[in-house]
């Protein structure tokens, strides 16, 4: 038996050697396995469709010897291809176990739905060499809708841990991967403030941005691979708050364009992510291309024209459908999972909506309306559209109107979740103030409301609940929110062994989550967006705003990219220093803290005798440039 084993084992390792030789011969770049090919390339780049590709060769920082198998880690989660190099005397194989999860100091091979984990038996060749085993492709990755990869790349995984099974004819191990994102600066942005806290949770959302850029588009982490426009928004969002780089927002909206998805929220999402694109860019080739189809987006064919609101109950016409790209008809989300999901009933767990009153005339689609309408004007303006700018210019201040008149209710200060409820949930008013919907004078109780009910949504949810308490003046609770240690947390992701922001707070309040979902970072855009408060005033960023709100913060150094060249602003309690790059010019803005007796403003040492005060705001007229310091004494 022992013999006819041999001769088996000889001839199954002599086909496997002629296969790989064969596949070399045929190509120059690497190596052909199942149609696709293996970079050997480390630390190489490549372009495909005009996207950048960096693919880094990484070793394991640290390894866990154990009795039947060693453990190496990476020490962060990233999506990867292996390489491992063996010495054979005579091993049938090599039994490769990877994994973005760790149990009991093992690889965990149950992690909970897309948390991904993969089991590889490499057959061995007698002597030295060098293995590139291929990625199995995971289940969404063959769907329609998914993103695939390029076949110049081949499959990757998000991966973290390697672990390999001890063999006495085994020796001379070595391993590593290779890790490909899409073209990042490192060196573009950077933040430090006196809050460790902060400063590890902007590391893990900037990191987060440049691990999931691996396929060229915003997609929604590992579970389906595909775009979706509430994911591309703040994946977007936080990509500009880190790099200056566009060519995956543009490829993205282009694709959303037409793929739309199903919520009627998102759908009008896209008009955000085509703006947000020329308000950093200054390119206006996504809005010239799809002005027609973006106009569509706002969904005036659902505005009913007895209470002139939106509502995705009726209207949903064929025509309407196909207008946009649609497959099926849109319904409402406001967030996600609901708080009315069978999965969640019984359970200490009751969703992500707070509770949400879904009716006919929802206040969360609403306003979405009216965001979109503004920024539609905007467009318009920017094409030099004046009739259509002034058109839905005038349609936006009437529809505010309307919104108020309806949602909300003027005796508790607060907007009601839609027609036919008197609920209240934080969505309901977070969105409102976010997309300044909210009367001057109700501004306060609306934000007292929100942060009466906590951080009561989800990860996606919290971007626009941070937007409107910093809407409100409220940074300091912002602050709360952004080092929170509780379970709906960025720590909490942290802590529960995520490198990668997950796509809910933790794996028990969405039980299908991945953990490389970068709709989970929304700290990588309000940090420099809101905390910092830098934002360009105009497309491209000649002219830019600065409006720093730290909360309890002592100080905050931060590097923000533009299309210039790095912004580097100091931030203290009572000052701000700022480093502006050649054609930048600043409007200033700073929170006047009377209650702590400051009366006295000072620019680079002078004192003003006159400034511009709104409210508690100091307001600098005049627009500061090159290197400026100022002072409140």
């Amino acid at each position: 038996m022992s013999i006819v084993r041999n001769i088996i084992q000889y001839m199954y390792k002599t086909v496997f050697f002629a296969y790989i030789v064969l596949s070399l011969l045929s190509c120059k770049r690497g190596l052909y396995i199942d149609d696709e090919i293996v970079l050997n390339e480390p630390d190489s780049t490549i372009t495909i469709n005009d996207i950048c590709f960096q693919i880094e060769k990484q070793s394991p920082i640290a390894q866990y010897v154990h009795e039947n198998h060693i453990v190496y880690d990476f020490g962060k989660d990233a999506f990867s291809q292996i390489e491992i190099t063996v010495n054979s005397t005579g091993a049938d194989s090599l039994v490769v176990l990877y994994g973005e999860c760790i149990k009991d100091s093992i690889v965990d091979m149950q992690p909970g739905d897309t948390r991904r984990y993969g089991r590889i038996s490499i057959p061995l060749l007698e002597g030295s060499h060098t293995y590139r085993p291929i990625i199995k492709r995971i289940p969404y990755a063959d769907d329609k809708e998914a993103i695939k990869m390029p076949k110049e790349i081949g499959e990757v995984t998000p991966m973290r841990y390697l672990q390999i099974e001890k063999d006495d004819k085994i020796s001379r191990l070595s391993v590593c991967r290779y890790v490909v994102t899409c073209h990042f600066n490192d060196n573009a942005s950077s933040f430090h403030s006196d809050n460790e806290t902060l400063n590890k949770i902007w590391d893990f959302c900037k990191y987060s941005i440049k691990a999931t850029s691996f396929c060229g588009y915003y997609v929604d982490g590992d579970r389906e691979r595909r775009p979706y426009e509430a994911d591309a928004l703040i994946n977007q969002l936080g990509h500009l708050g880190v790099d200056s780089y566009f060519d995956i927002s543009r490829r993205t909206i282009r694709y959303l364009l037409d793929n739309p998805t199903w919520p009627s929220e998102w759908i009008m999402q896209t008009i955000m992510l085509a703006w947000n694109d020329y308000l950093f860019s200054g390119n206006k080739e996504i809005l010239q291309e799809n002005y027609q189809l973006l106009q569509k987006h706002a969904l005036f064919a659902l505005v009913d024209h007895s209470t002139g609101l939106v509502s995705t109950k009726k209207g949903q016409t064929t025509a309407f459908l196909t207008s946009l790209n649609l497959k099926s008809e849109i319904r409402d989300i406001v967030d996600w999972p609901h708080s009315d999901d069978e999965e969640f009933q019984g359970g200490e767990y009751k969703g992500e909506d707070d509770g949400y009153v879904y009716t006919e005339y929802n206040t969360v689609v609403n306003a979405y309306h009216y965001k979109a309408v503004c920024l539609l004007a905007n467009i318009a303006e920017a094409l030099g559209l004046e009739k259509d700018a002034y058109m839905y210019s005038n349609h936006a201040k009437s529809f505010k109107n309307i919104f108020n008149d309806n949602f909300f209710n003027s005796q508790k200060g607060v907007y009601i979740d839609g027609l036919g409820t008197s609920h209240s949930s934080l969505h309901a008013n977070m969105f409102p103030l976010a997309f300044d919907l909210v009367p001057d004078e109700y501004v306060d109780s609306v934000a007292d409301y929100i942060i009466s009910r906590g951080m009561a949504c989800s990860v996606y949810g919290a971007q626009f609940l941070l937007e409107a308490l910093y809407k409100a003046k409220r940074g300091d609770t912002a602050l709360n929110y952004l080092v929170s240690t509780s379970e709906r947390s960025w720590v909490n992701m942290m802590r529960e062994g995520a490198t990668i922001s997950m796509e809910a707070w933790g794996n028990k309040f969405k039980p299908n989550q991945d953990w490389n979902h970068a709709w989970g970072a929304a700290p990588a855009n309000i940090v420099p967006f809101k905390l910092v408060g830098y934002y360009p005033i105009t497309p491209g960023g000649e002219i830019i705003e600065i409006y720093p709100q730290i909360g309890s913060l002592s100080y905050v150094n931060a590097t923000i990219p533009s299309l210039f060249g790095s912004i580097k602003v100091d931030i203290t309690q009572s000052g701000l220093k700022a480093n502006l790059p050649d054609g930048v010019k600043a409007k200033i803005k700073m929170l006047f803290p009377t209650k702590m007796g400051i009366t006295n403003v000072f620019i680079n040492g002078n004192k003003l005798s006159k400034y511009h005060l709104e409210k508690d705001v100091v307001v600098f007229d005049e627009l500061q440039k090159g290197s400026f310091s100022i002072q409140l004494q």
